[in-house]
């Protein structure tokens, strides 16, 4: 008789996951329409993307060549090298890739688009395709939104829970932020971050900063540092003033990294996790 998970297996399709998760590439189509503009121009506006997701790596719209401004772009090279990512790292080295600058009128952008000059069985459905490295376009937008950083992976939840659990957080044994409610944001591979109503932080303790960081999954983040006499800790919380649609229940709140803080739940101390902000 087959297990439950077994018999799951058997009902349920097979469903792509992040890279991360799997350690393969994983290609299909997205149904959002997707656009790139560059010095004004839409670059590539298709509307039969493949998103292609590589391991250790964001997810990344592939467009037919037919849906992109060809005519602006310059094949500079073919190489064996890893292809860069829109975040500036690098994938595994694979196929081999022509790699384009474009050029609109006066402006430039080196190794802005690549493509497979010969896709292994891995990448065979990138045929025929080009994918853009995002800082160096202007503005992306999914449909009629503009998306910032990188693509959204259809398979990263961001859940915003309201709570009654008694979440603290002290500095040097000083407490800068005490709830009774707060909102816990799960995130796909990102420790739980505690969302805190302004009335339960010490805000006087709190200098704003010009820091701003983007997220396309919440918006726009505003910082502040935490200043404890003579000792100043840089960009220690956050707040999202007007977070993306999909993620209201976070509006206003203010976040500590818990890489940072001593960060008590329920009255126990959480361990520090180890990530990027550490």
């Amino acid at each position: 008789m087959a297990t439950p998970a077994e018999r799951q297996q058997q009902t349920s399709p097979r469903r792509p996951q992040t890279p991360r998760l799997v350690g393969e590439t994983v290609i299909e189509p997205s149904p959002r329409w997707v656009r790139a503009f560059f010095d004004g121009v839409p670059i590539a506006d298709s509307k039969r993307v493949l998103m292609a997701f590589e391991p250790r790596h964001f997810a990344d719209y592939w467009f037919p060549l037919s849906d992109v401004r060809a005519d602006l772009l310059e094949r500079t090279a073919t190489d064996t090298g890893p292809a860069p990512s829109r975040l500036g790292r690098s994938l595994s080295p694979g196929p081999p890739l022509d790699r384009y600058t474009l050029r609109v009128g006066g402006r430039v952008a080196e190794n802005a688009a690549w493509s497979y000059a010969a896709p292994d069985a891995a990448h065979a459905a990138l045929q025929g395709h080009i994918a853009f490295a995002w800082k160096a376009m202007d503005a992306w937008y999914e449909e009629d939104q503009e998306v910032f950083v990188h693509a959204r992976d259809p398979y990263h939840r961001v859940d915003a829970v309201p709570s009654s659990r008694h979440v603290r957080v002290e500095v040097e044994g000083r407490m800068v932020a005490d709830t009774m409610r707060p909102v816990l944001l799960f995130e796909t591979g990102l420790p739980t971050r505690y969302y805190v109503p302004k009335l339960d932080v010490r805000m006087d303790l709190l200098e704003p900063t010009d820091t701003h960081s983007r997220c396309p999954y919440k918006g726009v983040a505003s910082y502040w540092s935490l200043r404890l006499g003579d000792r100043v800790f840089a960009d220690l919380a956050w707040s999202y003033p007007l977070p993306i649609p999909e993620c209201p229940k976070i509006e206003n709140l203010v976040a500590f990294y818990n890489e940072k803080v001593d960060l008590y739940v329920d009255g126990d101390l959480q361990e520090r996790p180890r990530t990027p902000w550490s």
